[in-house]
């Protein structure tokens, strides 16, 4: 009989437990379910903006979400799934929340996604090997030139040499275009800004040489990439200007870049 009430008492106690679980397992908290973690996909073959260290992601990007997230108070991580998928991916919104890889604000993508506010100042730099004729994105019109696909430098240099022109060779990411360039199949790789020095400075043997053209190639803002309707925006935009305006984000820019950032031109880029 003593037994007969420990197993009751048991069950009982149990019970409660079970229901304690439950109802902590509603709280919502900031506005997610708790424990809730916000998946990023990314493109981690864009050093020094994000790139593979062995496993693990690293880049100014990765730094910069950091100071976003622990200033926004949310769980989260970054895994790296192509170009491609990630913008597929982070269309439906499911297994990835959000995409992270210098992803340029356009008319075009906005029809798709939503953004952030600005949250990097770039532009598209041309690379070639040193002594080459070419000056200027106009000089590349009769010229082999390697991008990465479905990029800005992919719609500057369409609309330089035509859509349809064989010479312009799409590649799955920028490392591939560089090897391109490298191996003798190009005559120019036309990338972000960051990329190609960082390239430049990492293979000092390989004799390439960086041109700045701002007549042809304009400032571009990078943002983080959301489905449509996203509640992440509202969210997450607050924490980006807090970082930017404490100086955080300086302090990630110079550890990266060597020179301080621009910042009153990415808070009035908005």
């Amino acid at each position: 009989m003593k037994r007969h009430k420990k197993v009751v008492m048991l069950a009982l106690v149990t019970f409660i437990v079970l229901a304690m679980v439950g109802c902590g397992s509603n709280n919502t908290g900031s506005g997610n379910a708790a424990g809730e973690k916000i998946m990023f996909a990314s493109d981690a073959s864009y050093a020094p903006m994000e790139y593979m260290d062995t496993d693990t992601i690293k880049g100014f990007d990765i730094d910069f979400i950091k100071a976003v997230m622990e200033e926004a108070g949310m769980d989260y991580e970054v895994k790296n799934t192509g170009w491609d998928t990630m913008l597929s991916s982070v269309k439906q919104g499911t297994e990835y929340q959000a995409g992270l890889s210098s992803v340029s604000i356009t008319d075009e993508r906005k029809e798709t996604y939503d953004y952030s506010i600005p949250y990097f100042e770039s532009t598209n730099m041309i690379m070639v090997k040193e002594g080459s004729p070419i000056k200027s994105a106009l000089d590349l019109k009769d010229k082999i030139v390697a991008v990465q696909g479905a990029t800005t430098a992919d719609d500057l240099m369409s609309g330089i040499m035509g859509v349809d022109n064989a010479d312009l060779r799409r590649f799955d990411s920028n490392a591939v275009a560089l090897m391109e360039l490298n191996a003798g199949g190009a005559d120019a790789v036309v990338a972000d800004i960051a990329i190609v020095r960082e390239y430049i400075k990492n293979n000092p043997d390989q004799k390439f040489t960086g041109i700045v053209d701002k007549e042809n190639f304009g400032s571009e803002y990078y943002g983080i990439l959301y489905p449509k309707g996203s509640e992440l925006k509202a969210k997450l935009d607050p924490a980006i200007k807090k970082v930017i305006e404490n100086g955080k984000y300086a302090e990630i820019y110079k550890t990266w870049f060597g020179e301080d950032p621009n910042t009153n031109n990415l808070l009035n880029a908005n």
